[in-house]
């Protein structure tokens, strides 16, 4: 029996920075019927991300927007805000967007907008998050996904994915380990939301 398709989709945009590869596994989710989230439009900060060749070759829309072409945080950011709300986006998704936002923004987007970040947090915040587990001695590491707010990764928490922290493990082997946790978890987590926001709508 086919799976039924869902008309009244979550439409969702996706905020990168880099190769995108959550980017991919979140398009790549949203293109089953009974998925609901819809991935509307790819936004980047950097011309050069290889992130921005990849959903232009699942067919999602793409837009860059450099931050270096601004004089300040917010007017990039109001930039953002208006490219997004022209597309009637709902829900974003942070996917290795390396941008601190201001309050401004993150007050516009409160409780609609998800961030993935590579450690078991409240633990290793901010960058280079696979070395500092290794290097404090951690039996586990893995991702979190967690609401945006005014902090630096410091929302409330939807969901962890954990791996196992072996002797032999590298900055590199790690990464890849919990980046592989990231692919399976973060579709998952955005489906959960965007079911929760669709039973939100009035009837």
């Amino acid at each position: 029996m086919p799976r039924p398709i869902l008309t009244k989709k979550v439409r969702t945009a996706i905020l990168i920075s880099g190769g995108g590869s959550n980017m991919v596994s979140l398009v790549k989710a949203a293109q089953e019927a009974d998925y609901p989230a819809k991935i509307k439009l790819v936004i980047c900060n950097r011309p050069n991300a290889g992130g921005l060749a990849k959903a232009k070759a699942l067919g999602v829309e793409t837009i860059c927007i450099d931050h270096k072409n601004f004089k300040t945080r917010k007017a990039f950011e109001q930039v953002m805000d208006k490219t997004l709300r022209e597309h009637d986006i709902e829900l974003i998704c942070n996917a290795g967007f390396m941008r601190i936002l201001s309050p401004w923004f993150v007050g516009r987007w409160l409780g609609r907008q998800l961030n993935i970040h590579p450690s078991l947090l409240p633990k290793f915040k901010g960058l280079h998050t696979h070395e500092r587990a290794i290097e404090a001695g951690e039996s586990e590491h893995g991702c979190t996904i967690h609401y945006v707010d005014e902090g630096m990764d410091t929302g409330e928490i939807i969901a962890q994915a954990k791996v196992n922290v072996l002797a032999s493990d590298t900055n590199e082997t790690l990464a890849a380990k919990v980046l592989q946790q990231e692919h399976i978890l973060y579709p998952a987590i955005l489906k959960t939301v965007a079911c929760a926001l669709i039973a939100k709508r009035p009837q």
